[in-house]
Parts: C-alpha cells; sequence; structure tokens
C-alpha cells in the first residue's frame, strides 16, 4: 500500500501522532471535515472538466461551421 509516497508503517504512525494530538473525540469530526473538503473538490474538479468539454465543443462547433462557410462560397469549376 503506497498512499502520496507514503507507506503502511509511516501512515500507522502519522494516525497515531494526531490521536495524540486531537484525541479521540475530535478524529472523527476532523475527518468528516476532510471528507466533505474532498467531496466539494472532486465536485468543483468535475464541474470544471465539464465546462472544458462544452467549451471544446463549442469551439469544434465553430470551427466546422466556418469551415463549411467557406466551402459553400467557393464558385464550382
Amino acid at each position: 500500500m503506497n498512499v502520496f509516497g507514503i507507506g503502511l508503517p509511516e501512515l500507522i504512525v502519522i494516525l497515531v501522532v494526531a490521536l495524540l494530538i486531537f484525541g479521540p473525540k475530535k478524529l472523527p469530526e476532523i475527518g468528516r471535515s476532510l471528507g466533505k473538503t474532498k467531496r466539494a473538490f472532486e465536485e468543483a474538479s468535475r464541474e470544471f472538466q465539464d465546462e472544458m468539454k462544452r467549451q471544446t465543443a463549442a469551439l469544434e462547433q465553430e470551427k466546422q461551421a466556418a469551415v463549411e462557410g467557406e466551402s459553400s462560397r467557393e464558385p464550382s469549376a
């Protein structure tokens, strides 16, 4: 198991230190807060990706319309 370049032994040490610093009553609250923050970040990231896809599609449509408009203006031989 390797999370963010931290192995299992290091992760256990970090959790023990956090337990000693914050205490058993505060850790669930901190965990919930981190979970909500992560969820909000993922939602914002997803919205950003969706907006980028919409903008890219709109630009592609504009480009295609411009190409079709130019080809219709060319005289036939």
